[in-house]
C-alpha cells in the first residue's frame, strides 16, 4: 500500500489517534479474540492470518477471513462473541505502550486537541482508552460506529475531523499499522507511525516519520514532524 509521506502543516491543531496497538499493547489480543470466536462457530482461521488484518474493522476482517457478509446473523453472532471473548479475557491483562500517557500530556501541553480515529466499535472505545490509563486526555472520539467503512478506507479519519470540527490541513495522526497510514493518507492526513503494533517498516511506508513507542516520539519530539506544526501555529 504505497504512499507519498508529507510533514504535518504549518497550522497543526489537532492530533488523531488510533488506539489499539497505538496507545495499548492489544493487537495480538484482538486476533486471539477472533480466532477464538471464529473457532466457537466452527471457522478453523489460524492466528497468523487473523494477525496480519488486526487494525481493519470486523466489516472488512470477517469477509476476507471467512466470505461472510457482516451484516449477516452468522456474521454478527461471530462479531459478538469476538467483543466479549476480548473484554473478558484479554483487555484486562492488556497495558500502555510505553510512554503513552506522557506523550498524550505533552501534546495536551503543547495546546494539541486529541481526537481518538479508531476501527474499534464505540462501546469498546471507552473500556480501551481507560485500560491504557488516558481516557481523562481525550476530548473527541470517532469509531467504527461514526463511520460507512473501517480502515484502510478514509471514513472514520474523516469522521474524527468532522467530529472535532476540524480542517485536514490542521491534523496529523498517530497510528500504527498500514491501515492507519492508507486512511489518513486518502483523508489528506499525515501520519507519524510507532512500530508498536508489530510491522516492519517497510510495511509502514508513507509515514512521515516512524518511532518505537510513544516515549520514543516523545523523547524526539523537538525534532518530530508535529514539532514543526506545533511550533508554526
Amino acid at each position: 500500500m504505497p504512499t507519498t509521506p508529507r510533514n504535518p502543516g504549518t497550522a497543526l491543531t489537532t492530533v488523531l489517534l488510533d488506539i489499539d496497538g497505538t496507545l495499548i499493547d492489544s493487537n495480538d489480543g484482538h486476533a486471539r479474540a477472533w480466532v477464538a470466536a471464529f473457532a466457537e462457530h466452527g471457522y478453523v482461521v489460524p492466528f497468523d492470518q487473523v494477525r496480519a488484518l488486526i487494525g481493519k474493522g470486523g466489516d472488512k476482517l470477517l469477509p476476507e477471513l471467512t466470505g461472510l457478509d457482516p451484516e449477516s446473523a452468522e456474521g454478527k453472532r461471530i462479531s459478538v462473541a469476538r467483543g466479549e471473548i476480548f473484554a473478558r479475557r484479554e483487555l484486562p491483562t492488556l497495558r500502555a505502550t510505553p510512554g503513552a500517557r506522557a506523550l498524550l500530556e505533552h501534546l495536551t501541553a503543547r495546546g494539541l486537541e486529541l481526537v481518538v480515529a479508531t476501527s474499534a466499535q464505540a462501546q469498546e472505545v471507552t473500556a480501551i482508552l481507560t485500560q491504557a490509563g488516558v481516557a481523562d486526555l481525550i476530548q473527541v472520539a470517532a469509531s467504527s460506529d461514526d463511520a460507512d467503512a473501517s480502515k484502510p478506507d478514509p471514513d472514520i479519519v474523516i469522521a474524527a475531523l468532522r467530529k472535532a470540527g476540524r480542517q485536514a490541513a490542521n491534523a496529523a495522526m498517530l497510528g500504527d499499522t498500514p491501515y492507519d497510514i492508507v486512511a489518513a493518507t486518502r483523508a489528506r492526513v499525515p501520519v507519524i507511525a510507532l512500530r508498536t503494533g508489530g510491522w516492519p517498516d517497510d510495511a509502514l511506508d508513507g509515514a512521515a516519520a516512524i518511532y518505537d513507542d510513544p516515549a520514543d516520539l516523545l523523547a524526539h519530539f523537538d525534532d518530530s514532524p508535529l514539532a514543526a506544526g506545533v511550533a508554526a501555529a
